[in-house]
Order: structure tokens, then C-alpha cells, then sequence
């Protein structure tokens, strides 16, 4: 399969929360950002709702006219030796400032359901997109463009738990790695790193440890490789 070697990598606390406010107010959260670049992951995909709440701006795009793209596009708009952002967003609805206001470009992956509308706004904006799938992301074809058009070598999945899942069903990760916050959630409402909604095939994806130590912080890193 053509793609970059992607990487899930999250924070969470002892007992596999990954909430964004919980999880920056654990010990270990300062060793987060230090390991992230250890591992050479310039480029990081996050899910919809980590966008939202970490890069996009508030509200939703509504178009006026509900009119598809209905096909599979990519818009490149920059390089950069620096990594992307990048976001998936199935149905576009994210919104964001002009590209040139931000560290790094940004990448938004949607499906073909995506409308035109939406497309033009972040043609505006000078943000790339990779439009493929018809109901869902074909994750496959999009990191193939990742890596053929984009230049995405090592890819860092940096999510909630959907976009996670996501990559591990379709058979795209190749490390996996939790760093563990000295801490504990508790709230059962409160999502892990990978959720099945449907409860999966009821078999677990075997892991292979590649590396387990502990920092100074009392946070553990955990590296898995996939088999």
C-alpha cells in the first residue's frame, strides 16, 4: 500500500480517557509535545471534533445551495518542509481563517458529499483538500495523496477516538503509542483512544511493544508497533 508510516499517538489518563481539558490538566502533559517531536510526525491528522475545538474557528459553514462535488479533487495549494495540518472533515462544515495566518498549511480531507460551495470557501482561504469517498473517507486514497502529492512521509494521527478508529479498521496504522498521564478520569461517559460504536468483530488487534519508559513527570510512553 502506498501511504506515509503513520503513527496514532494520544495522551491519556490511567484509565484511557482522552478528553482534551482532563487530559492538560494531567501530570505528563508537558512530556507530550517533546515525545510528538521526537518521533518526527511534522504532519498530524486530527478528527472534526479535536478541530474544532483546537484549530478551526467558531460556527459551521451552511451553504446556500446544497450542490455536491461528486467526484474525486485535490487542491494543493503549498508545500511545506515544515509538516501539515490536516483535518477530516466528511461533510465540510469547518470554519477557518485565511491559510497564510496559520504555523502550518492546512490539509482538509472530506468526502465526495462535500459541497461545492464549501470547496470554493477554502479555495479562498488557500487551504488544500483531498475530496474521496462517496458516503465515508476512502482513508486509503487520501493518505496515497498524502504521500504522492503531498510529500507526507511519517503521518501522526492525533485525533478523538472516531478518526482513530477509522484508521485502525482500515488497516493503516503502523505504530500505535500512549503516553499515560499520572491521573484518573473516572467518567465512563467520556470517550477512549479507539471507540467501536458498533462494538467491532469482538476480536482485539494484536500489538507488538517496541518500547515502554517511564519520564520524570510520572507519565509512562508505550510504543506498539501493529502486526
Amino acid at each position: 500500500m502506498n501511504k506515509p508510516y503513520i503513527v496514532c499517538y494520544m495522551m491519556t489518563s490511567v484509565d484511557g480517557r482522552i478528553d482534551c481539558d482532563m487530559v492538560g490538566r494531567l501530570a505528563g502533559v508537558e512530556d507530550y509535545y517533546p515525545l510528538l517531536a521526537e518521533l518526527g510526525l511534522q504532519s498530524a491528522v486530527s478528527g472534526k471534533t479535536t478541530a474544532r475545538l483546537e484549530l478551526a474557528e467558531p460556527g459551521e459553514f451552511k451553504p446556500e445551495h446544497s450542490v455536491p462535488a461528486g467526484k474525486d479533487m485535490v487542491s494543493k495549494k503549498a508545500d511545506s518542509g515544515n509538516g501539515y495540518n490536516i483535518v477530516v472533515d466528511t461533510k465540510g462544515t469547518l470554519l477557518w481563517k485565511h491559510d497564510s495566518q496559520y504555523d502550518k498549511p492546512h490539509i482538509l480531507i472530506t468526502s465526495k458529499q462535500v459541497s461545492l460551495e464549501y470547496l470554493a470557501y477554502l479555495d479562498e482561504r488557500n487551504i488544500s483538500c483531498i475530496v474521496t469517498g462517496d458516503t465515508r473517507i476512502d482513508l486509503a486514497a487520501a493518505c496515497a495523496v498524502l504521500k504522492e502529492t503531498f510529500g507526507i512521509e511519517r503521518l501522526g494521527i492525533v485525533g478523538g477516538p472516531a478518526v482513530n478508529t477509522a484508521f485502525l479498521d482500515a488497516g493503516l496504522l503502523d505504530e500505535v503509542i500512549v503516553l499515560i498521564g499520572a491521573g484518573i478520569d473516572g467518567r465512563a461517559s467520556f470517550p477512549p483512544v479507539f471507540n467501536r460504536r458498533d462494538n467491532g468483530r469482538g476480536e482485539p488487534t494484536p500489538l507488538e511493544l517496541i518500547e515502554a519508559k517511564a519520564c520524570d513527570s510520572g507519565a509512562v510512553f508505550i510504543r506498539y508497533r501493529t502486526k
